[in-house]
C-alpha cells in the first residue's frame, strides 16, 4: 500500500471502461469518482410536482364549488369568475388583511371576513354580494376617497361607482398639511378632528431623488410598499408604518429623505402601489407635462441585460422612448420583483446618437 491509501499497482486515473462502474457510489474508490464523474444533465433538474391537495366543497352565493384544500376564498371566488374587489391583495406578497373591501360574508361567522386570506373549509357557506357585504365596501370606499386622492387608482374609482360610494356626504376636505407635518406628528399627540371637514392626507409630493417621488396624498396604507421591501421580496426594512390613527403613515426611519435611507432603490414599492403613490420620476414629470398617455404606449418582454439571473423585464415604450420598466408577476425568476439595475437602469437605451447613414 502506498501513502495514499491505494495499491501500487493501482492506476488512479482509471481507464476507459471505468472499473467499478454501475456500483453503488460508497462502493467505488473515491478516485474513480473524483476523475471520472457522471455526465451532466444536459437541463437544470425540474422541481418536484407539488402535491395534489385534496378537493374541498364550498358554496359561493348558492352556487357548488370545489377548489383545492388551503384555497383562499379570493381564490375561489375568482376561480368561478365572480370579481371580488381588492386594494391590499396583490399574488406576490403576503396578505394583510388591511383595505377590507374583499371582505365576504360567511354563514356561521360574526363578523364579516377577508376573502384574500380567510381559507376555505368545507361545507363553508360564503355570500360574496349580500347587502351587509355591499354597505361595509361601500362605507369602506367613501372612507377612502373623501381623504385620499385617486385620481391614479382607475381599480378604487370604479369600484366607487360599482357600489355607488358618496365621499362628499362626509363634507369638504380640510387644509392640507405642510411639507413634512404629517411626518412629525407623535400617536396620541394630536388636536382633536375637525367636525365639518373631512380629513384629509393632502400633502407635498415628496421629490428627493432622481429616480421615483413619493405622493402620499395618494397613499391608502395597504401595506403593500412595506411588504416588497421588507420580508417578501427585498429584506431591506427601509419603510414601515409610522404612527397611530388616522396619523399613520408610511416613513423612512426617523423621516429621513430617501437617499439619506436604508433604501437600494429596487423600485419594488413602486412595482406594488396600487395608487400611483409611488411612481416613476419619470412617469411624474409627463404627467406634470401632460404628456403621459398609456393608450399610446406599448409593452415590450425582455430579458434584463446586466447579469447572467435572466430576469424578466416588461418595457413600457411611449413615443419610441422606454418611460418604465416592470416585470411580470407569475416570472418564475422574479416573480414580479427587480433590483436598482433592472428597473431604473434603462437611460443607456436612449442615448443614441444620430442615425448614420447607409
Amino acid at each position: 500500500m502506498s501513502g495514499d491509501g491505494l495499491r501500487a499497482d493501482r492506476d488512479p486515473a482509471g481507464v476507459a471502461n471505468v472499473p467499478h462502474a454501475g456500483e453503488p457510489t460508497a462502493a467505488q474508490p473515491l478516485t474513480d469518482i473524483l476523475l471520472c464523474p457522471a455526465a451532466r444533465p444536459s437541463r437544470p433538474p425540474a422541481a418536484p410536482p407539488a402535491a395534489v391537495r385534496a378537493p374541498v366543497e364550498i358554496a359561493i352565493d348558492g352556487r357548488p364549488v370545489t377548489v383545492p384544500a388551503g384555497s383562499t376564498i379570493l381564490e375561489a371566488c375568482r376561480s368561478e369568475g365572480i370579481d371580488t374587489p381588492t386594494l391590499c391583495y396583490l399574488e406576490n406578497l403576503t396578505p394583510v388583511n388591511v383595505c377590507r373591501v374583499c371582505v365576504v360574508e360567511v354563514t356561521g361567522s360574526r363578523v364579516l371576513v377577508p376573502a384574500c386570506s380567510r381559507k376555505v373549509e368545507a361545507g363553508m357557506d360564503v355570500k360574496t354580494d349580500s347587502e351587509r357585504v355591499r354597505l361595509s365596501r361601500k362605507m369602506v370606499l367613501e372612507f377612502l376617497a373623501s381623504s385620499v386622492d385617486l385620481s391614479t387608482a382607475p381599480a378604487a374609482a370604479g369600484y366607487i361607482e360599482r357600489y355607488d360610494a358618496d365621499p362628499a356626504r362626509y363634507g369638504p376636505s380640510s387644509t392640507p398639511a405642510a411639507a413634512g407635518e404629517r411626518d412629525t406628528h407623535e400617536a396620541g399627540h394630536h388636536p382633536p378632528p375637525p367636525i365639518d371637514t373631512a380629513q384629509t392626507v393632502a400633502q407635498p409630493v415628496k421629490v428627493d431623488n432622481e429616480l421615483y417621488v413619493r405622493d402620499y396624498s395618494k397613499c391608502i396604507l395597504c401595506y403593500k410598499c412595506v411588504e416588497a421591501c421588507g420580508e417578501d421580496a427585498q429584506n431591506t426594512f427601509a419603510i414601515a408604518v409610522a404612527g397611530r390613527g388616522f396619523d399613520a403613515r408610511i416613513s423612512t426611519e426617523a423621516a429621513v429623505p430617501l437617499p439619506d435611507s436604508a433604501c437600494v432603490y429596487c423600485g419594488n414599492c413602486i412595482g406594488v402601489c396600487p395608487t400611483g403613490a409611488l411612481m416613476f420620476k419619470s412617469e411624474y414629470d409627463m404627467r406634470a407635462a401632460g404628456t403621459w398617455d398609456e393608450s399610446a404606449q406599448t409593452v415590450t418582454e425582455t430579458i434584463c441585460p446586466y447579469c447572467g439571473v435572466g430576469c424578466a423585464l416588461e418595457l413600457h415604450v411611449q413615443d419610441n422612448t422606454i418611460v418604465t420598466v416592470t416585470s411580470p408577476l407569475d416570472s418564475s425568476v422574479t416573480d414580479g420583483h427587480l433590483c436598482v439595475k433592472g428597473r431604473f437602469g434603462f437611460q443607456f437605451v436612449q442615448s443614441r446618437g444620430p442615425r448614420q447613414s447607409p
